[in-house]
């Protein structure tokens, strides 16, 4: 009996009751866990970026191989000029014979790393190099076919590659006004291109290389960086809707415990019925039945709290919707006033609009944005005509640097200047939160509060259709303004 004492002690010690408010994962914690996220999801397109399939290497150089065997058989026999017939189709089959034993040494598809596409690159780069050579060198017209693996390097390669292959081609180039052969010409006839005619091909060709490289680079670059916050933006939303789920599970859990614990809680209160007050089971019965109907609290709250969310986040008003966005950044330092009101055309009472995952994030991150930069406060309002939403986000901070304006919303771009961003660089955020209300309908505008106020301003404005609820159900939590 002392042993069951001690253990219904440490039973009642250890028993506590959850609190229905420790379920709920409050919006704070959801973005500090939100954006630790963000690497992770980012790492698959890291990895990729920089590296090329094998299959395309292979099939560009297939059409080289087809392309280079026409030409060389046209000029030939069809021009009637003289050739090195049997050098220019060995160099050929170099490049063909290549790509047959890559053919049978590769497994499936397979990505290749960084440097191993360079070497194929600048195999190709040499391959063509030794080509032009034999047949004119700087006075063939081909010459600036040798742009052609540079460019398909800048658009797949890192930087760093790029630069050895295009310095491989203008110093193969530049070799070639020493070590080509002459240009082939009819029997009989010789043609002399003039040494200047030479050198401006040769400038054009390093022009030629210069000016592709940095543009190919530039739209690899700006490309990958559009994957990764496009990339960004997929793994907010899955988290978004992975919380939103989590009311789901907590019903199905309630439900599917309701009856095995309806049926612990009746065999308990037999039990109590049967047993007589003295024996030394009836305290283990009572406190079965007391824990059981604890259980039994505890998941009925859990269903009456999923009812009232299903209400909630099926819909509800557009003021609401503001202060849900804006709760997390109360408290932080600087004050957070949330207003609303009709505009013109607008009805009196506060509309009522479908909750979206999608624009309580984006505003989120504006707010949070507007904080980090704000003096004293940050103000965000509600306002509503007959035909659109718009939610206005202003702060009296340094406001947008003039530079910044024209690339606002692009990836990776702060939103303010160099000096102001102790506060935290939101360009990635910035740009989530755009590509989201513009998923939803919606669209952004920002710009500077005008003298003498100073701080920035960002709106987001919706046609009514685009968050109005699907039933057309007006005001059916009686908010009024």
């Amino acid at each position: 009996m002392a042993c069951y004492c001690n253990w219904h002690q440490a039973a009642q010690c250890r028993i506590k009751e959850p609190q229905v408010e420790d379920l709920k994962t409050t919006r704070a914690s959801m973005e500090e866990s939100l954006y630790s996220l963000l690497p992770e999801g980012l790492s698959t397109v890291g990895a990729a970026y920089g590296r090329t399939r094998l299959a395309t290497l292979m099939t560009l150089r297939w059409f080289a191989v087809a392309g280079q065997t026409l030409a060389i058989l046209v000029v030939n026999f069809g021009f009637g000029f003289n050739l090195p017939l049997a050098l220019c189709l060995s160099v050929i089959a170099a490049s063909a014979w290549l790509n047959v034993f890559l053919a049978f040494a590769a497994r499936g598809q397979q990505i290749l790393k960084g440097w191993e596409a360079a070497l194929q690159i600048g195999f190709d780069v040499i391959q063509l190099a030794i080509l032009i050579g034999l047949t004119g060198g700087l006075s063939n017209p081909f010459l600036l076919f040798l742009i052609a693996p540079v460019t398909v390097a800048a658009s797949s390669l890192r930087a760093n590659y790029t630069i050895m292959i295009a310095i491989l081609a203008i110093a193969l180039a530049a070799l070639m006004h020493i070590f080509a052969f002459d240009l082939p010409w009819r029997d009989g006839e010789a043609l002399a291109l003039p040494l200047l005619f030479e050198g401006g091909h040769f400038a054009a060709l390093c022009i030629g290389i210069v000016f592709f490289a940095l543009s190919a680079q530039r739209v690899n670059e700006d490309e990958a960086r559009m994957v990764q916050a496009l990339d960004a933006a997929s793994v907010v939303m899955s988290r978004e809707q992975g919380l939103s789920a989590l009311g789901a599970m907590a019903a199905m859990t309630a439900h599917e415990l309701g009856t095995p614990l309806a049926t612990i809680h009746l065999v308990s209160q037999e039990l109590l019925h049967i047993l007589p007050e003295d024996s030394e089971h009836y305290e283990d019965a009572r406190l079965i039945a007391e824990q059981a109907e604890r259980c039994r609290v505890i998941l009925r709250k859990l269903g009456e709290a999923r009812e009232a969310s299903d209400i909630v986040h099926a819909q509800m008003p557009l003021s609401s919707l503001v202060e849900e966005a804006a709760a997390p950044h109360k408290g932080l330092g600087v004050a957070v006033f949330v207003t609303y009101e009709a505009g013109e055309g607008g009805e009196e009472k506060v509309p009522v609009i479908r909750r979206s995952p999608e624009v309580l994030h984006a505003l989120g991150a504006f707010i949070e944005n507007a904080v980090s930069f704000a003096e004293t406060e940050v103000r965000a309002q509600a306002t509503w005509t007959d035909k659109q939403f718009m939610v206005s986000i202003r702060d009296d901070g340094p406001g947008f640097a003039a530079e910044v304006m024209p690339k606002l919303g692009e990836p990776y771009v702060s939103q303010r200047g160099e000096a102001q961003l102790g506060g935290g660089d939101m360009g990635l955020g910035f740009f989530i939160a755009k590509t989201l209300i513009e998923r939803t309908g919606g669209r952004i505008a920002t710009r500077n509060r005008a003298a003498p106020r100073h701080g920035a301003l960002v709106q987001a404005v919706w046609p009514r259709a685009e968050l109005e609820p699907l039933d057309n159900t007006e005001n059916t939590l009686g908010i009024e303004d």
